[in-house]
């Protein structure tokens, strides 16, 4: 359907104190908090929300953007828009309901691992508002496969979900395709489409994994344990660190091996950008991230030439910096700093303004721009 043209007096009050609303309001009193007792508060309120249909349906409808130009199909899968939410932010599962009803084409949850584990000591996620940005050393606390399949077993299917696996910390580098394969057998019923992540600089060795032949033998090696294929599209997430030639190799062996797509990119570890004498250990997302990974996504892009999919993340935090990484060749693209910072009216705001490009340059689907800065 074509976004509405006239919207209610009560959409154009919320359209314009929408930012107000978030900033001088919800805002300050997260920040007051540590980062996860934010998180926690927050799904604390969507979860009472839930209790008042009214409160979730007006909050899906001042943050929803539809549009007929929006949809795409990527790996064979339908998506309403292209803005996801990636993985990170709902690391269990129980968002995923919740998230469904706030402007995303899809979400992606996890990380998860074979096993419940509970991630690095506290304080592991650390705030830098002047450069809107993250640094994180979570550790992928997750309550492993089998309780996560006990969340995912009570939740309707509602929009695109993408399960992200990884490994479990104690698990032995040789075993890390046994970890992710149970991930995946046990979550796989859930999936649109699964993730190895082998990027996440807080699992000591998993990094190593992203070596060519390490990365081709893990992928065969999981595809095995799953008696010789996947039920579902599988992507794999590359660090912003490698060098060109490395990803290269890696684009190259995705080909290889027939992965679905790949995205790019996960958090880096270089924090040179914020000019800090020690800046906490871990991944550093948002802004600062912005434009390792654009590069990255033109690199793929050229190289793949639109023969598998790529998903772009890492430092979107607007309309135009969402509609730059379509251009350079993402298929799709996922936030999750930026949410945190800039509040639930964000995914409107980035699917109107690409519709709007899309409207204003006569194109009729996202597909008609991906790469079209690119060539």
């Amino acid at each position: 359907m074509e976004s509405l043209e006239k919207e209610s007096i009560f959409h154009k009050l919320v359209k314009v104190n929408r930012n107000a609303f978030y900033s001088y309001l919800l805002k300050p009193l997260f920040f007051r908090l540590s980062p996860e007792n934010a998180h926690e508060l927050a799904k604390g309120l969507l979860e009472l929300g839930d209790k008042f249909p009214f409160f979730l349906s007006t909050l899906h409808s001042i943050t929803n953007y539809s549009s007929d130009r929006l949809v795409s199909t990527v790996a064979g899968i339908k998506f309403e828009n292209p803005l996801g939410m990636a993985a990170g932010f709902d690391k269990t599962g129980e968002l995923y309901p919740f998230l469904c009803k706030l402007g995303f084409g899809h979400i992606e949850i996890g990380t998860v691992t074979g096993e419940e584990q509970l991630g690095n000591p506290r304080p592991r996620l650390f705030r830098y508002p002047e450069f809107n940005a993250l640094i994180n050393r979570m550790g992928f606390n997750n309550p492993g496969a089998e309780k996560m399949n006990i969340t995912l077993m009570k939740q309707p299917r509602i929009n695109v979900r993408g399960i992200n696996a990884g490994k479990t910390k104690i698990v032995p580098i040789e075993d890390s395709a046994q970890d992710y394969a149970k991930s995946f057998r046990i979550l796989g019923k859930y999936a649109d489409y699964g993730v190895i992540n082998i990027s996440s600089p807080n699992t000591p060795g998993l990094r190593s994994l992203q070596g060519r032949e390490a990365f081709r033998k893990l992928f065969l090696d999981i595809k095995q344990e799953l008696g010789g294929s996947f039920d579902f599209p599988i992507f794999v997430k590359f660090a912003p660190d490698l060098s060109d030639e490395e990803l290269l190799e890696n684009l190259q062996e995705a080909l290889d091996l027939k992965i679905s797509g790949v995205i790019l990119t996960n958090t880096t570890l270089d924090k040179s950008s914020l000019g800090l004498a020690k800046p906490e250990e871990g991944g550093l997302s948002g802004v600062p991230l912005r434009d390792r990974a654009l590069h990255c996504t033109r690199i793929a892009y050229k190289f793949l030439q639109g023969r598998i999919p790529i998903i772009g993340v890492g430092g979107i935090d607007s309309g135009a910096s969402a509609l730059e990484r379509i251009q350079a060749g993402a298929n799709i693209i996922q936030i999750y700093t930026s949410y945190i910072y800039q509040g639930p009216f964000l995914p409107w705001e980035i699917n109107k303004h690409i519709d709007e490009y899309l409207k204003k340059s006569g194109k009729k689907s996202i597909s008609e721009i991906v790469g079209e800065k690119n060539k």
